[in-house]
C-alpha cells in the first residue's frame, strides 16, 4: 500500500465533488481538471488507498478481463509489455498516474460518504461523511457541493455474494472468499476447491494450480469461455513505430472496434458463435470434457464472455494439475464437498468464488428535497443522469466491452454539463422523466448477480436521450451531439439567490 498521508482537511464547499477513487473516479478528475478549468473539486475515497477493484482484490491470478489499452485512460498510455495486465501492475499504472496530474493531491482517503441531501433553496448538495478519528473511531463532518458525482462502482465493497451453503460449519479446513482473500493463505500442495466458474474462477484456477496438488473447479453449469492472448502483437508492432501517445489511440481504436464487433457478431448470429467458442475449446480439451463442462445453455453473451488467458485454464486441466466438475453441492462435509451425485470432492481448502453483490452507489442515502432517491425508480439519461435528480450524474461503464471506455465518455458528459451550467448562469440542472419511454435493465445480462441485484440501478430508455448502444462509437456520437439547452431544464442562479434571500429575510423576521 502506498503511503498517503492521514485524511487532510476537508473544505467546506466546492464546486464539484468525485465519489470514488477508482478508474472511474481518477478518469472524472482528469477530465475535470483539464476541460472544467478554475472549477474546485476533491475526489472522497472511503478506503485507504486509490485503485477501487485493483486494491480491494488481491487474490492468486486477479488480472484484467478486458485488454488494458481499453481498460487504462485515453490520456496516459500503458506502456508494460502485457495486454491483459495483472492486479499489481494495473494498481501501480493508477498510482502513476493520479501522482503525474497531480489527482493525489485531491483525494480524500478514508472519507466515507454516508449521505447526500439536495436543497433546491440553496441549491447545492450537503454530504454528511465518516472519517476515522482518534478514541472516538469516527468522526462526522459535512462539506457542500455545486455537482455530485459518484463513481462508486458496480457491487458492494463491504459484502460478496454468500449463497447458503449447507452444512458448511461441519467443514474441517478453510474457507475463502475472492473479495477477503487471507493474505497469508497457505496453499502449497493442498487440494483446493473452487466453487464458480465466472472470471474470478477462470482466473484464479490456473493460478492456484501452479503451486496446490491439485484445484477442481466446481461448477452447476458451464460458462463461455475464450482463449486470448497475453501479448496483443499489433499493439507490439504499432507501439515500435509510433510515439507512445498515438499508438495507444491506435490500439485503442482497433481493440474497441474488435470488442464491439465480436459481441454483435455473438448477439446476432449466435449459433456461428457457439460454434466457435465450441471448437476453439475442443482443440485444446477435446470432444468429451468440452462436451460435459464447456458448452453451456446459454447464447454467447446472454451472460459474461470469460477468457482465459493464454489458455491457461486448459493448459492446467490438460496438465491435470485442474479439473472441471459439473455438478451441483449436496452439503459441505467435514473432508470436503458431498455432491449431487454422491461424489465426495476432498478439500483442504474451499473457495467460494461465488459472484458479487450489487450495490448501486455504495451505500450512499441519497435525498432531495428531503425525499430519498431510489436509483431503479429513475431513468438514466445518456448513461450519466438520473432523470428528476439535480446536479447529479452516477458512473456506470460498460459490461460487454472494457468499463473505461464508457466510464470516460459519462465524465466527458458531465464535464459539458457543468460547463454548460457556467456559461449559462444556472445553479441547478435537471432531466425530466419523459412519459412513454420503455424502460429496460440497464445491465442486460442473464447472469446471476445482474438478476440478482439489477433492480437497484436506474434503467434505460428504447430510444433517444434514454438509450445507450452498448457501441463506443454510437454513444461517442450520440453524447457528443447531445443538445444541453434543450434537453437539461435550468433553474437560473439568480432564481435561488432570490430565494435564499427571502428565507432569511422570513428568519430575521
Amino acid at each position: 500500500m502506498t503511503s498517503y498521508s492521514e485524511p487532510a482537511a476537508l473544505p467546506d464547499r466546492v464546486d464539484v465533488v468525485v465519489v470514488g477513487a477508482g478508474i472511474s473516479g481518477i478518469d472524472a478528475a482528469y477530465r475535470l481538471q483539464t476541460e472544467c478549468r478554475g472549477l474546485s473539486y476533491v475526489v472522497l475515497e472511503g478506503r485507504e488507498d486509490l485503485g477501487g477493484t485493483w486494491d480491494l482484490f488481491r487474490y492468486p491470478g486477479i488480472r484484467s478481463d478486458s485488454d488494458i489499452f481499453t481498460l487504462g485512460f485515453p490520456f496516459h498510455p500503458w506502456t508494460s509489455a502485457d495486454s491483459i495486465a495483472e492486479g499489481a501492475d494495473i494498481l501501480d499504472y493508477l498510482r502513476d498516474t493520479a501522482k503525474q496530474f497531480g489527482i493525489d493531491n485531491h483525494i480524500r482517503f478514508r472519507t466515507a460518504v454516508k449521505s447526500a441531501d439536495w436543497s433546491s433553496t440553496d441549491a447545492c448538495w450537503t454530504l454528511t461523511v465518516e472519517q476515522p478519528a482518534p478514541e472516538v473511531g469516527y468522526r462526522r463532518h459535512t462539506l457542500q457541493c455545486s455537482f455530485l458525482y459518484t463513481c462508486t462502482g458496480y457491487y458492494d465493497y463491504e459484502r460478496g455474494h454468500n449463497p447458503d451453503l449447507p452444512g458448511l460449519d461441519t467443514f474441517t479446513g478453510v474457507v475463502a472468499h475472492p473479495q477477503f482473500w487471507p493474505e497469508h493463505l497457505d496453499y502449497t500442495n493442498k487440494k483446493v476447491v473452487v466453487i464458480g466458474s465466472g472470471a474470478t474462477a477462470i482466473s484464479m484456477v490456473p493460478a492456484l494450480a501452479r503451486d496446490a496438488e491439485h484445484v477442481t473447479m466446481l461448477q452447476r453449469s458451464p460458462t463461455w469461455i475464450s482463449a486470448i492472448g497475453r501479448r496483443d502483437k499489433f499493439a507490439d508492432r504499432w507501439r515500435q513505430r509510433l510515439p507512445a501517445r498515438w499508438a495507444h489511440k491506435l490500439i485503442r481504436f482497433r481493440n474497441v472496434s474488435f470488442a464491439n464487433g465480436f459481441y454483435h457478431y455473438c448477439r446476432w448470429f449466435p449459433d456461428r458463435a457457439r460454434r466457435l467458442l465450441t471448437e476453439s475449446a475442443t482443440r485444446r480439451l477435446g470432444p468429451d470434457a468440452v462436451r460435459e463442462h464447456f458448452t453451456p445453455a446459454y447464447a454467447p453473451w446472454d451472460q459474461r464472455l470469460c477468457f482465459a488467458v493464454d489458455a491457461d485454464l486448459f493448459k492446467a486441466i490438460r496438465a491435470g494439475d485442474a479439473d472441471v466438475v459439473t455438478d451441483h453441492i449436496e452439503s459441505f462435509v467435514p473432508e470436503g464437498i458431498l455432491l449431487r451425485s454422491g461424489t465426495v470432492l476432498p478439500a483442504d481448502i474451499v473457495v467460494t468464488a461465488t459472484g458479487l453483490k450489487l450495490q448501486s452507489l455504495g451505500h450512499i442515502e441519497l435525498r432531495v428535497d428531503g425525499t430519498p432517491i431510489e436509483p431503479g425508480q429513475h431513468t438514466l439519461w445518456r448513461g450519466a443522469m438520473l432523470s428528476d435528480v439535480p446536479n447529479f450524474a452516477l458512473c456506470v461503464g460498460y459490461v460487454n466491452v472494457s468499463w473505461t471506455m464508457r466510464a470516460d465518455l459519462t465524465a466527458r458528459l458531465v464535464c459539458r454539463v457543468v460547463e454548460h451550467m457556467r456559461r449559462e448562469n444556472l445553479a441547478s440542472v435537471t432531466v425530466p422523466a419523459e412519459s412513454g419511454v420503455n424502460r429496460r435493465p440497464l445491465i442486460d445480462l442473464k447472469s446471476g448477480y445482474a438478476e440478482r441485484g439489477g433492480h437497484q440501478f436506474p434503467s434505460v430508455g428504447d430510444r433517444g436521450r434514454w438509450s445507450m448502444s452498448k457501441t463506443y462509437f454510437l454513444d461517442a456520437a450520440a453524447v457528443a451531439r447531445a443538445n444541453l439547452r434543450r434537453e437539461l431544464r435550468g433553474v437560473p442562479r439568480r432564481d435561488t439567490t432570490s430565494a435564499a434571500t427571502n428565507r432569511d429575510a422570513g428568519v430575521r423576521s
